[in-house]
């Protein structure tokens, strides 16, 4: 099996990838850098799952399992790249700060946030997009990848910091009152309580 290995913001710390090579040469495991900016490790001998977690516990990482509030996806944002508006490791740690202490997040619900209208990190296509700009934020909903993709519909423009936390929370909420098991959010767009009209 794999265990997954979450990064915020796709930062890899040096003593966790030092880790991470240390028991993958041990129980001899396949590296993989996901494209939801995580590590996971693969063919983990099911016997040996607890004793791989247990030797990365102490250096504080989190493991991907059910429920779990999803990270951002995110660009390098600024300083790291001349384009970027913003510092959208920053941003995406006060989005996870933020839901924290969410009790259960239903599958298939993605976040992603882009440093600038490039959208590199795939906000236009991802169930809540969050984009800088030079005049504040836009934000989209409804964005999916796959075999038929679809654009987000962008929802809010000019916004602030806050004003994109408290929106985040809004469609996490109404995403978790009208689905049952796992729903990605474009299939309530025309939900007739859906909160958000299209901004144009």
């Amino acid at each position: 099996m794999n265990i997954t290995l979450l990064l915020p913001a796709g930062r890899l710390p040096l003593e966790i990838m030092a880790k991470a090579l240390e028991v993958a040469e041990k129980y001899h495991l396949g590296v993989y850098l996901s494209t939801t900016q995580n590590l996971r490790l693969l063919n983990v001998p099911e016997e040996a799952v607890d004793a791989v977690k247990a030797e990365l516990a102490p250096l504080g990482v989190q493991f991907k399992g059910p429920g779990k509030f999803p990270l951002p996806r995110v660009c390098v944002g600024a300083p790291h790249c001349n384009l970027g508006v913003i510092d959208t490791e920053r941003l995406s740690a006060a989005i996870t700060a933020r839901f924290k202490d969410k009790a259960m997040t239903k599958p298939k619900f993605k976040i992603a946030v882009s440093g600038c209208p490039l959208a590199c990190s795939g906000v236009l296509t991802t169930d809540i997009g969050v984009m800088a700009t030079r005049a504040g934020f836009e934000m989209y909903a409804g964005g999916k990848g796959g075999p038929y993709p679809k654009v987000g519909r962008r929802i809010l423009r000019k916004a602030t910091e806050e004003e994109v936390l408290e929106v985040i929370e809004k469609l996490v909420n109404f995403h978790d009152a009208h689905t049952v098991k796992k729903q990605r959010l474009y299939k309530l767009l025309d939900h007739p309580d859906f909160p958000f009209p299209e901004a144009v």
